[in-house]
């Protein structure tokens, strides 16, 4: 146990001190991560099974790809290759990401039942190494095939679309973005205003990222004021929401967030767990949002 729990913090010291490093050089590791890799713009996602990475693992793979210069964003493990008869090639080095979860102790259960309690759950943090198929050979033809990128014109007519479905109160108008907890409604100024209309999009995404926290939705924190720890986590939340959204439809903006670099900063600092909790809840957020666009289509 105790073992598992020096991994386990020796992961989230691991996995911050590397976000923390690429704020301090100017570089938002959720927003357009793509930019200066020879992938397209999408979710990263298991090679052999299809399902998307999701919370933390996405911010990891994603800076991979752009570090190593990845043309795909399809990875797997050394025995998921090897089990469809290829190989990681020698010398490659793999990325390592995680796998939370939490469970009961036999002997908390037996416990717990005997003294008629709710049994108490315990944490645990895996590791895992995944490799990009780029650093694989023998590999099936399919694995190597383009993965699908909407055409950005479809994609913004889906972006359209999932607005609409969620019946969020989304007020065009004024000259600031902003979500109103109590009002319960998101303001956008109009595309006109913007240098690059898609960066409309993103930005409508992020207000409603921060919709999504709402007390009869998701319900996060979000009574702190500006400038404050809890108005520095929900921003982390909402951009990142957005950015996977985006991710998701195949929006490329090229809107950079960077007011809040120093507040993000601050808050990894003194929690190496933050960006985990916050990579999660973006990840629930963005999921809620693009339940929408499913039923739409």
């Amino acid at each position: 146990m105790v073992r598992d729990r020096i991994e386990r913090a020796s992961l989230y010291s691991e996995v911050t001190n590397r976000i923390i490093a690429e704020l301090e050089e100017g570089r938002l590791p959720w927003v357009q991560p793509w930019d200066s890799a020879a992938c397209g713009c999408t979710i990263p996602q298991n090679a052999g099974t299809g399902r998307k990475y999701s919370g933390i693992n996405v911010l990891i793979l994603w800076s991979e790809a752009v570090a190593r210069g990845h043309a795909s964003q399809r990875w797997l493990t050394y025995r998921q290759a090897e089990a469809v008869g290829g190989n990681v090639r020698r010398g490659e080095k793999g990325t390592v990401i995680c796998y939370a979860d939490r469970f009961t102790p036999k002997a908390e259960a037996e416990a717990a039942r005997g003294e008629d309690r709710e049994a108490r759950q315990v944490a645990f943090l895996k590791r895992f190494f995944v490799f990009n198929i780029d650093q694989c050979e023998g590999l099936p033809e399919d694995y190597f095939a383009p993965m699908v990128s909407p055409d950005p014109a479809i994609a913004i007519v889906e972006a359209d679309a999932l607005i609409a479905a969620t019946g969020a109160r989304v007020n065009i108008g004024g000259g600031e973005a902003f979500y109103s907890p109590g009002h319960d409604f998101v303001q956008v100024p109009p595309q006109a205003a913007f240098h690059e209309p898609i960066n409309w999009y993103r930005t409508a995404l992020h207000e409603l990222g921060h919709w999504t926290g709402h007390g009869s939705r998701l319900d996060r924190d979000q009574k702190g004021g500006f400038g404050s720890e809890a108005y520095a986590r929900e921003e982390l939340v909402a951009e990142m929401a957005a950015a996977f959204i985006c991710a998701s439809l195949g929006i490329a903006p090229t809107v950079r967030h960077s007011d809040y670099i120093a507040s993000w900063l601050s808050v990894l600092r003194d929690d190496d767990k933050a960006i985990f909790r916050a990579a999660s809840l973006a990840s629930k957020a963005s999921d809620f949002l693009l339940a929408f666009a499913g039923d739409d289509q």
